[in-house]
């Protein structure tokens, strides 16, 4: 029970004013005891998933679960993350504690360093991004509708013995409504997040045990691995390929390949070069449309001024980690002149 009530205060984090949260709220005791009992007596039956589509540029299908088993997927992971954190690598850096993007970014920003040895030029360079080193960047094809049950099962099975617990992650493995049988999970939920890591551990001790290779970063299905000889990342490249079949995943085709560093890497929604990083194309595109949506509805009267300049400081957020000061301040500039 304790646990239980652990879980709920997770759960209902920054979100205790929306409906669900307060119908669970409502009879707080009676739902946690009722939870408690299904899970001891193994009835628990997880609730049809609610399904959205989002656009961030790309479209994903989100799939949201019901409140209660989202207090039983808190749970779950109180439990069994502890275990299993202690043997993901210190380089997989998503739903981490004390990981995240930005720290990605850092440490891929050390690996440059090494490889380019300390950003020397290549002869010839026209600017001082021209440095020496390639990357391997590649991810996943369709990573969570590709991920494999029985293969799930088997991973978790070495660190997991007890047979409720198996049953339960079975139970949310097998909730997701999949194109193909005994395959998938649904994006939006925290388990599927969490498993995430778990599958592609695999993959990481491939890499960094078999393949021995000494820069690598890992970002939910997105990598890169960084080297001096542009051949050698073609090695890698083409053993993760062989080796993604053993555990029934494949690379993307269009999105795994080797280029210089001088070239810049797109990479957690920047392009990376050595002297300075920029926001993709795709990123500024969504911003300015999503700004031009919110001028439209301040013109309409459905939003104000205050609401539009805290949701674009969210933005700023996470652009303030590239080189755009110009483009911040000439945007906002933009923005109040059009909220005059």
């Amino acid at each position: 029970m304790e646990n239980l009530k652990l879980a709920y205060k997770k759960a209902r984090k920054s979100k205790v004013s929306r409906w669900y949260v307060k119908e669970f709220e409502t009879d707080l005791s009676r739902n946690l005891l009722q939870l408690q009992k299904e899970l001891q007596e193994m009835s628990y039956e997880p609730r049809p998933l609610t399904q959205f589509v989002i656009k961030d540029p790309k479209t994903r299908i989100i799939s949201a679960s019901n409140f209660r088993d989202r207090v039983v997927h808190h749970a779950l992971c109180n439990i069994i993350e502890p275990i299993f954190d202690k043997i993901f690598i210190y380089d997989s850096y998503a739903n981490r504690k004390g990981k995240g993007t930005h720290a990605a970014l850092k440490r891929f920003d050390c690996f440059r360093r090494k490889v380019s040895q300390n950003g020397r030029l290549l002869p010839n360079a026209r600017d001082n991004n021209q440095v020496f080193g390639y990357a391997l960047k590649a991810d996943v094809k369709h990573y969570f509708d590709s991920v494999d049950h029985e293969v799930m099962m088997q991973i978790i099975r070495r660190k997991i013995k007890d047979e409720s617990v198996l049953w339960l992650i079975r139970k949310i493995l097998d909730n997701h409504n999949c194109k193909t049988p005994g395959k998938g999970m649904p994006i939006g939920n925290l388990t599927s997040q969490f498993f995430a890591n778990v599958y592609l551990n695999e993959l990481d001790y491939f890499v960094k045990h078999h393949l021995n290779a000494k820069y690598y970063v890992r970002y939910v299905d997105d990598f890169v691995i960084l080297d001096a000889p542009k051949q050698r990342l073609e090695f890698y490249n083409a053993q993760i390929k062989e080796f993604l079949k053993s555990i029934k995943l494949e690379l993307h085709p269009e999105k795994s390949k080797v280029m210089p560093l001088h070239a810049g890497v797109k990479l957690l929604g920047f392009r990376v070069f050595y002297r300075y990083k920029l926001p993709k194309k795709s990123n500024l595109r969504r911003i300015t449309n999503r700004i031009n949506g919110f001028i439209d509805l301040y013109r309409e009267g459905i939003m104000d001024k205050a609401e539009i300049l805290e949701r674009v400081e969210g933005w700023n957020a996470y652009a303030i980690h590239a080189n755009t000061y110009k483009l911040r301040k000439q945007m906002m500039k933009n923005l109040r002149k059009s909220l005059r």
